[in-house]
C-alpha cells in the first residue's frame, strides 16, 4: 500500500465516507498529500491495541486517496458524534480505561491512530521554513481528521481517542476545535513510573524514540541545563521522559481544569467503580449501576490490555513492580535524584513532584 505502487483497487471508500466509520484514516502520507483509507469493521476496532500499520494484513482492503478529495468529502455533512480524548504520560493504563469503555456498549474506541501521531510531528515545526505544510494546509488536514474521527456507528454516544503518550502535546490544538470535547489525563507518581518503565523489555527503544522529542519540550518548561540526551542513565532517561509529559499534562490542566480529568493510575485501580463513575460522568455517558458494580470482575482486568492473548491483573501488575523495584533500585534512585536535583532550582520541577495524582 505505498502510494508510489499504487495500483488500481475495487474498493471505493468515498460513496460511504460520511455514513459509517468503516472507512478508516489509517495513514497520512505529508510528502504525497495522501490518506489512506482502509476498510474496518467494529470488531475489528474493538480488537485493535493500536491503530497503527499493525492493524495491515494480506487481505486488508485500502486505497490511497489525495487529501483534498477526502476533504471535500468531509466538508459535505454528516452526522457526528462528540469526539473525547484519553491522554496519558505513558504506560499508565490508557489502554485498559479505553477496553473498559468499549464495555459500555455507547463508545467507539480509537486506539492511539497513527496520523495523530504525523499530526503531532508537523506542529512541532509549523510555521518553520522547514514545515510542509502552510498553516491554513495544517488546518485543513486537521479538520479532516477530526471530522473523520467523530463518525460512529448507531449504539455510539461518543467517540473516545486515546493518543499516544508524546502526541498528547497537540490536545490544545483538538481542543480548542469543539468546546464539547473533554480528555482524561492519566498519570503516575514518579517512583512507579519509573519503575513501570524500567520493567519492560521493550522500554529502552520506546524512551530512545521519543528521547530527542521529550527534550527539546522539556526546555521550553525549563531553564536549568538538563545535559546531554545521550548521558543519561536508564533511569534518569526514564525520569526525563515522566517530566515532560508530567509537565505537558500539568500545562493542559492549568488551561482547561473543567474539560481535563486528572487521574493518577494507582488510584484508578485502588476504587475502579468510583474513579469510572468520575469518568463516565466526564464524558456525559450512561453509566449502568449494573456495567458499574460488575467492574471489578470486567474481562479487560485479567488481560494485558495491550496484548489481549496474555493474562495479566492488578495482582500481578504489582508483583512485577516490586520485583522491578529490586532488581532496579539503582537507576530509579538515580532518576528520582535526577528529578530532585532539578526540583530545587526549578519550581515547575518542585510542582510536578508535588501535585503527579493531583
Amino acid at each position: 500500500m505505498n502510494p508510489g505502487n499504487h495500483r488500481p483497487t475495487a474498493y471505493d471508500p468515498l460513496p460511504t465516507l460520511l455514513d459509517s466509520p468503516n472507512s478508516y484514516p489509517q495513514k497520512l502520507d505529508l510528502v504525497r498529500s495522501c490518506i489512506l483509507q482502509i476498510e474496518l469493521d467494529e470488531p475489528a476496532y474493538q480488537a485493535a491495541s493500536f491503530l497503527d500499520d499493525r492493524i495491515l494484513g494480506p487481505g486488508t482492503k485500502g486505497t490511497w486517496l489525495p487529501v483534498e478529495r477526502v476533504a471535500a468529502t468531509t466538508r459535505r455533512g454528516h452526522e457526528i458524534r462528540p469526539l473525547h480524548f484519553i491522554l496519558h504520560t505513558g504506560h499508565v493504563g490508557s489502554t485498559l480505561l479505553s477496553r473498559l469503555l468499549d464495555t459500555t456498549g455507547s463508545v467507539l474506541s480509537l486506539r492511539e491512530p497513527l496520523p495523530l501521531r504525523t499530526l503531532a510531528e508537523v506542529s512541532d515545526v509549523l510555521g518553520q521554513p522547514e514545515s510542509l505544510l502552510s498553516e491554513p494546509q495544517f488546518e485543513l488536514v486537521l479538520d479532516t481528521f477530526v471530522r473523520l474521527w467523530s463518525r460512529g456507528y448507531s449504539t455510539t454516544r461518543c467517540v473516545v481517542l486515546k493518543a499516544t503518550s508524546a502526541a498528547a502535546r497537540v490536545a490544545p490544538l483538538l481542543l480548542r476545535r469543539n468546546a464539547a470535547s473533554r480528555a482524561v489525563y492519566l498519570n503516575l507518581r514518579a517512583e512507579p513510573y519509573l519503575a513501570t518503565l524500567l520493567a519492560g523489555p521493550n522500554s529502552p527503544v520506546d524512551l530512545r524514540g521519543h528521547g530527542a522529542e521529550r527534550m527539546r519540550r522539556l526546555r521550553t518548561f525549563i531553564g536549568a541545563p538538563l545535559g546531554s540526551l545521550h548521558a543519561l542513565t536508564p533511569g534518569e532517561l526514564t525520569a526525563m521522559s515522566w517530566l515532560a509529559e508530567s509537565l505537558t499534562r500539568r500545562e493542559i490542566l492549568d488551561q482547561w481544569p473543567d474539560r481535563v480529568l486528572a487521574v493518577d493510575f494507582d488510584a484508578f485501580l485502588g476504587d475502579l467503580p468510583q474513579v469510572m463513575q468520575q469518568i463516565v460522568d466526564h464524558f456525559q455517558l450512561p453509566a449502568d449501576p449494573g456495567w458499574l458494580s460488575q467492574l471489578d470482575t470486567n474481562p479487560a482486568l485479567a488481560r494485558y490490555s495491550k496484548s489481549p492473548d496474555h493474562d495479566y491483573s492488578p495482582a500481578l501488575r504489582a508483583q512485577v513492580l516490586d520485583q522491578a523495584r529490586h532488581e532496579h533500585r539503582d537507576e530509579i534512585r538515580r532518576g528520582l535524584d535526577w528529578l530532585e536535583s532539578l526540583a530545587r532550582t526549578e519550581s515547575a520541577v518542585a510542582r510536578a513532584l508535588d501535585d503527579a495524582s493531583a
